[in-house]
């Protein structure tokens, strides 16, 4: 049997040993910080709490929607110092694979983006070229014509080799249709994640996943995703901040991603709150997609801990 998790709300002892244990925490946002615009009690002066003893801050989140220069802008206006070398988003994420690992050669290197501006930014910043995405003119009901288009391809850009799928608040007939097109003429499919919800305003969503479903179904083929538990992404942070995996910990609300991120990725430990998606039932059920190493009820929690 799984050894379940060891709660750590209220214990100061078991709190510091486990503050001892990690150099480097890996901070899940939606969920974990906030749910929506709304900023979940003592996480400021939490994040302060571990800078002060030493720990060093990483926000990754699946969120597509926003760029690492939008999350920066958001966590200021909730109050949270932060640098955007912190922020690790599956937009980058994407975004770097795409222009330093896939290098696909010119001029069959286009992306079609199904998502929103982030992405674009993301993608803008690695210098590789795209369409769709928050283009107003494919925000629109599908015609006659655009059937005709997409059958013959004279809709179609032959330059288009990658279609990357995110969330998208506009998603629509037409831009699935277009997808599934270039995909079956020999594009490489890749999403930002594949999260089935979207933690919002104290409930849930549909999440990045509900937008590429519909084009695994159309095509059999399962997208290449760089969000957690994607290891793309873990290999990526890595390089990028030369942590020691063995002393960091993955903090997260949902199993299927953020604790199976850590885990698959060898992480010294990993910890869920249960201000998000998962709860205590669903890591105690025998097909637990994954089990954390601790919980707390909420992040601020880890203050218990004596200084």
């Amino acid at each position: 049997m799984t050894q379940l998790p060891k709660y750590l709300t209220g214990d100061s002892t078991a709190l510091n040993e486990f503050l001892d244990k990690f150099d480097v925490f890996l901070l899940d946002c939606d969920g974990v910080l906030w749910s929506g615009d709304h900023l979940f009690e003592g996480i400021v002066e939490t994040l302060e709490f571990l800078r002060s003893k030493g720990k060093r801050i990483v926000f990754v989140t699946n969120n597509s929607t926003k760029s690492r220069p939008d999350y920066q802008k958001k966590l200021t206006a909730l109050g949270i110092p932060s640098d955007v070398e912190e922020i690790f988003a599956s937009a980058y994420s994407s975004a770097i694979y795409i222009s330093r690992i896939l290098k696909l050669s010119a001029p069959k290197n286009k992306v079609f983006v199904i998502g929103e501006s982030g992405i674009e930014s993301e993608l803008r910043t690695e210098g590789v070229p795209f369409i769709g995405g928050t283009d107003p003119a494919l925000r629109r009901d599908i015609t006659p014509e655009d059937f005709n288009g997409l059958a013959d391809g004279s809709l179609l850009d032959p330059d288009v080799g990658i279609v990357l799928a995110g969330l998208d608040f506009h998603i629509n007939y037409l831009k699935l249709a277009m997808g599934f097109q270039y995909i079956r003429r020999g594009a490489k499919f890749l999403a930002t994640n594949l999260d089935s919800t979207l933690p919002m305003n104290h409930t849930f969503f549909p999440g990045a996943g509900s937008i590429s479903v519909p084009l695994v179904n159309m095509t059999g083929q399962t997208p290449l995703a760089f969000g957690k538990p994607s290891q793309a992404m873990m290999d990526a942070i890595e390089g990028k901040f030369k942590l020691d995996r063995a002393r960091t910990c993955m903090v997260g609300d949902r199993l299927n991603t953020d604790i199976q991120f850590g885990i698959e990725g060898g992480l010294g430990g990993t910890l869920a709150v249960l201000t998000g998606v998962s709860k205590k039932e669903h890591w105690e059920a025998e097909d637990a997609v994954a089990v954390p190493a601790y919980y707390v009820d909420k992040l601020s929690d880890l203050r218990g801990a004596t200084s």
